[in-house]
Parts: structure tokens; C-alpha cells; sequence
């Protein structure tokens, strides 16, 4: 293990899965001589050629599609979407032909497509390259969702999501770049399973559920909510389809109170989705009401105080746990 930003820890996994496997390019907007919006693929050009990193005109719907014709072929693309804002523009091409594509031709056909997209607010991009939308392809039949918060997920969770015979959406939350933290220095042999969430913190008075970047203010939460006695435990969904049911139902069967932790919009969330589940199954063990933390129903501005006001913080989350406690 060695100390990684989020940006090199991808940066990394995309190096290893090139190496390892001819039929893995990449393909969008900037991503060769320029490297990336965010610098991801910064210097992967010159190593692997003009044939695996491959820029692209912009037009998401376009070259979307020429990479789910490629994994129907037999390649491995994985695809940069600059702003996961732009993702709608190639809403089609993911939800009505790559997540259809095995259920409509069978067996042997695949579509083992990655599509990698920075999301989230955090840096005063404004309503239109701030977006949360994961909750949209959530529900999309078909669609894997994969949302890491720390430098080892992404490096971890981007193998397997490109091992992965489906089409999977890996959402990288722009904060995430630049967050550092322990990294293996080698993709592991032992691939880690998508769909499997993480217990990340211990606690016995309250669940706090969340991924990506919301997984680290659901951290910092729970050390300030153990300095006055509350003890939160922390769950990393990680991936949002195929949800881990069980890992967040035995929390909260343990703790029998539950706040969520989502940074998209309050109406339609993926929160809610979380909550009733739980609701469904775990009902009878839980002390109290479900709690969301989430954006509101506004767009995302680039003004810092009206950004700041609109995210998830530390203090809410706080406020939320421990109001709960205390009913």
C-alpha cells in the first residue's frame, strides 16, 4: 500500500488494465494529449498510442455509441464522460441498448462497457457540471453503479468494473481527485466484487448509509457524533446496482436507527430507495424515523455561499444522527 491521490489511483487501474488485457481502450472528449479534464489519463496516450486512447469529437451520444458496438464485438472500452451533467446526452445509448443488450441477443453475447464520469459539486461549476445522477441509472435494468469514496475503491472497483461482462457506470466524484489515501500498488489477483457494501466505521447507536464523496463526510461525521457519546456506524454502499441489502439491514437491525447520506437531489433519490427497502425488511427493528440528509430541489450554484448551502455538510449530518438518538 502507498499513499495515492483518487486521480492517480485511477490513473493507475486504467495503466494496469491496458497492460493486462489488448482488448481494453479508451475513449472521449480531451482524454489524449491533454489527459483528461481532471487529468485522469494524463500520460497514457504517449505509453499505449493513438489506437487505446483514442479522443473523441464531442458528441457523447455518438461515441457512446461506437463503444457499446465495440463491446458487442468483443472489445473492452471504457469511456470518459467529461461531466457526469453531459451523461444525459448518451441516456439513450445506456439505457435502451447497452443495459438491454444481453437481455435482447442471449447468451453468448455480452456488452462489457465502462463508463467513467466525474459528478458532484464542491468546486463552483455551477448548476449544469455539478450534478448527482446516479439515481437516474440506478433503475435502469441492466446498468451496474459504482460509486467510490476512496483512492483503494477506485483503483479496486475500476478493475472489477472492467473485468465485468456488463455495462458498468463508475461515478468519481470531482473531490475524490484530489483526496489521498492508501492505494494497493498493484491491481490485486483477487478481483473485488461489485455489489458488496463496506462497513467502514463500528458503531452501535446509529447507521449513517452513504457513497462517494458523501462516505467521507459520513466519516468525519461519526468522529465529531463520538466525541459526545454517540457512536455511528459507517456503510459504503460502493455500488448502487446491485445494491448490498444485508450488510445495510444488519446495521441497522443492530443500531435500530438509520440516516442516509446522498448528495443528489431529495426527490426520486436513490435515499429513498435505501430507506424503504430497509423499511421492507428491517421495519421491525428499527427505534425511530428514517433520516435523509440530501441536496434540496435546486440547482447546484456556482456562487460558494449558495453551493455551500445547498450540499450535504458535516453539521447536518451531525444534526440529523443526533436528533435521531435523542427522539
Amino acid at each position: 500500500m502507498r499513499i495515492l491521490s483518487g486521480c492517480e489511483a485511477l490513473r493507475e487501474g486504467l495503466r494496469d488494465a491496458l497492460r493486462r488485457d489488448k482488448t481494453v481502450f479508451l475513449l472521449g472528449e480531451d482524454i489524449g494529449a491533454y489527459g483528461g479534464a481532471f487529468g485522469v489519463t494524463r500520460g497514457l496516450l504517449a505509453e499505449f498510442g493513438p489506437d487505446r486512447v483514442r479522443d473523441t469529437p464531442i458528441s457523447e451520444a455518438g461515441f457512446t455509441g461506437m463503444a457499446i458496438g465495440a463491446a458487442l464485438a468483443g472489445s473492452r472500452p471504457v469511456v470518459e464522460i467529461m461531466f457526469m451533467d453531459f451523461i444525459l446526452l448518451a441516456f439513450d445509448q445506456l439505457a435502451n441498448m447497452a443495459a438491454k443488450a444481453r437481455y435482447v441477443f442471449g447468451a453468448p453475447w455480452t456488452c462489457p462497457l465502462v463508463i467513467r464520469t466525474p459528478a458532484g459539486g464542491g468546486r463552483g461549476y455551477g448548476p449544469t457540471h455539478s450534478q448527482s445522477l446516479e439515481a437516474l441509472f440506478a433503475r435502469v435494468p441492466g446498468l451496474k453503479v459504482v460509486a467510490p469514496s476512496t483512492p483503494a475503491d477506485a483503483k479496486t472497483l475500476l478493475d472489477a468494473a472492467i473485468r465485468d461482462p456488463n455495462p458498468v457506470l463508475f461515478v468519481e466524484h470531482k473531490l475524490l481527485y484530489s483526496l489521498r489515501g492508501p492505494a494497493p500498488a498493484r491491481t490485486p489477483s483477487r478481483r473485488e466484487p461489485l455489489g458488496k457494501a463496506r462497513v467502514v466505521r463500528r458503531g452501535r447507536d446509529v447507521t449513517l448509509v452513504a457513497w462517494s464523496w458523501m462516505t467521507e463526510l459520513a466519516r468525519r461525521a461519526a468522529r465529531e457524533l463520538a466525541a459526545t457519546g454517540i457512536e455511528a456506524e459507517v456503510i459504503d454502499v460502493r455500488t448502487l446496482a446491485p445494491l448490498d441489502e444485508e450488510t445495510i439491514q444488519a446495521s441497522v437491525r443492530k443500531t435500530g436507527r438509520l440516516t442516509i447520506v446522498e448528495e443528489g437531489c431529495r426527490t426520486g433519490g436513490f435515499a429513498a430507495e435505501i430507506g424503504f427497502r430497509v423499511f421492507e425488511h428491517a421495519f421491525d427493528s428499527l427505534d425511530g424515523p428514517l433520516r435523509r440528509v440530501t441536496c434540496p430541489d435546486v440547482p447546484i450554484s456556482a456562487a460558494p455561499a449558495l453551493e455551500h448551502a445547498a450540499l450535504p455538510s458535516v453539521r447536518a449530518i451531525v444534526q440529523a444522527a443526533a436528533a435521531l438518538v435523542r427522539e
